[in-house]
């Protein structure tokens, strides 16, 4: 009996072992098939340990000149290693358009660090979640709706001409991210939740405001930090417990716009709602709180609470770094001001209000291209990552499935085989006759493909709206004591601001 045992012991042992080398095998063979095919890109040499970690300067001025140094010498693709994790980069529109032509998810690298922030939500999810999500929420952003907004952002426009005036009068220089922050804040509130908070009114420390921008920091510090990547370290950190309370901060701030909603919709009935609602027109919150599919399901309490800290986070920051770019590029070029200014001019004469309506935003094609120009040399959205799923080909290589895809928009946006003089301001590279010859992908600052920005539309119509309304009212120019500097984050910020030297134009 013994001996059977032992037999059978020594069998089941015998079976392990192979079995483990089996799969330490298959291991090695696919890591070697993997490094095989990815070592067929081009790339710098790379430190044994730390790759190509320590070539980068940092997310500032000098880490965009080796990014654009390194566009010029890879324009189409190349490959970059953060310690041992290889990742592709993107930059001519012919790779760029294969992954973003894909509904390939968002990468685990960078996406999950933002994760304890937005939770779930459409910038996060992937698969099935994400598709059935974007089909609910698309119908919030219907033109029909956008039309609704145009009176509350003319109306939020108003708080921030208060502002320019006040900085004319004083003759104080305008500090522009900071009070444009606060503006399309205070829009996407009163837009997309049919929120009232006075936050323009706040002053230049508003809380919500200054936790994203923690946030941001933060986030970026520890992406370039990758033994910080692990949730369960980082949490341990000083840095990592600051993180968490700033993310509890934006969720109960999220959770107070959809209690009250809830609340509203519990205590009245249902015919004043129902008119309540049809006076104000379907919102964001409306459609979150309201959306079924197809089997009649609709969003979960903490999905509905993702999607409201996603899109308070979208709605507002890149749209503020949007327009900040832009009036700094204005500012910057007397020529382009003076073109703008007469546009304007020419669309008010007709008019008895100095609001911008729905019909004029198609009335204003100088200062479309200028703000396409602006998006571009600056590119408010730098970057994002996608993590495929199948062997993809990209430049005629064969890429495995599990690689990590950067897709640098600032980097497509200045390679020197598309862009000439990439960092001259140039509006007329959008006139229609040079845009006609380009590829859509050369020029994505709100993505593309399927997993384009969902509000691309409601963010275009807010910019128009505010440039034209202070360029109407107010001459810009830059404060020549005051250093511009670029700072990279999840968006392009400006690392001590934007200062503004304002005069008048136009009475109120």
């Amino acid at each position: 009996m013994a001996t059977i045992t032992n037999y059978l012991v020594g069998a089941v042992f015998l079976v392990s072992m192979v079995v483990v080398a089996v799969k330490a095998i298959t291991a090695m063979f696919s890591y070697k098939r993997r490094r095989d095919l990815l070592m067929r890109f081009p790339q710098d040499p790379a430190h044994p340990l730390f790759g190509h970690l320590l070539d980068y300067p940092g997310p500032d001025e000098k880490g965009l000149a080796y990014q654009r140094m390194q566009t010029g010498k890879y324009p189409r693709t190349n490959l970059a290693w953060m310690l041992h994790t290889p990742m592709v980069m993107v930059t001519h529109p012919d790779t760029v358009k294969v992954v973003l032509k894909s509904s390939e998810p968002k990468g685990k690298r960078i996406y999950n660090l933002i994760r304890p922030w937005v939770g779930d939500g459409l910038l996060t999810s992937s698969g099935e979640k994400w598709a059935r999500n974007r089909r609910l929420l698309t119908p919030a952003f219907h033109f029909e709706i956008l039309k609704n907004y145009i009176e509350l952002k003319n109306r939020s426009a108003d708080l921030l001409l208060l502002k320019f005036q006040q900085a004319a009068e004083k003759a104080q220089p305008f500090k522009v991210f900071v009070n444009i922050t606060m503006f399309t804040l205070d829009v996407i509130l009163k837009c997309a939740m049919s929120y009232e908070t006075g936050c323009q009114n706040q002053g230049e420390q508003h809380p919500y405001v200054q936790a994203v921008n923690a946030l941001s920091e933060m986030m970026v510090n520890r992406f370039f930090r990758p033994w910080l990547h692990s949730d369960l370290l980082f949490f341990l950190t000083p840095e990592g417990r600051k993180f968490k309370k700033h993310c509890n901060y934006v969720h109960k701030v999220a959770e107070d716009i959809i209690k009250q909603r809830k609340e509203k919709l519990r205590t009245e009935s249902p015919v004043n709602a129902n008119k309540e609602r049809h006076h104000r027109c379907m919102d964001f919150l409306d459609i979150l709180l309201t959306a079924h599919d197809e089997t009649g399901q609709g969003l979960t309490n903490a999905e509905i609470r993702d999607e409201v800290d996603t899109f308070l986070f979208e709605g507002h920051d890149t749209t503020a770094s949007a327009i900040s770019w832009a009036l700094y590029s204005i500012a910057e070029h007397d020529e382009v001001q003076q073109q703008i200014c007469e546009e304007i001019d020419g669309l008010m004469a007709s008019k008895t209000s100095t609001d911008i309506l729905w019909e004029d935003l198609s009335q204003l094609p100088y200062l479309t291209m200028v703000i396409k120009e602006s998006l571009r040399l600056h590119s408010p959205v730098p970057f994002i990552q996608r993590e495929l799923t199948v062997d993809t080909e990209i430049d005629g290589k064969m890429t495995p499935a599990g690689t990590m895809v950067n897709i640098v928009i600032y980097n497509a946006h200045h390679n020197p085989t598309i862009w000439d003089d990439s960092m001259k301001f140039d509006p007329n590279r959008f006139l229609p006759e040079n845009s006609e010859r380009r590829s859509a992908y050369a020029f994505v600052p709100f993505s593309a493909g399927p997993r384009n920005c969902i509000g691309q539309n409601f963010a275009m119509d807010e910019i128009k709206i505010a440039l034209a309304r202070i360029l109407y009212r107010f001459n810009i120019r830059l404060d020549p004591s005051h250093k511009v500097e670029k700072q990279e984050s999840i968006v392009m910020r400006a690392k001590d601001d934007i200062h503004l030297l304002v005069t008048e134009r136009h009475n109120a």
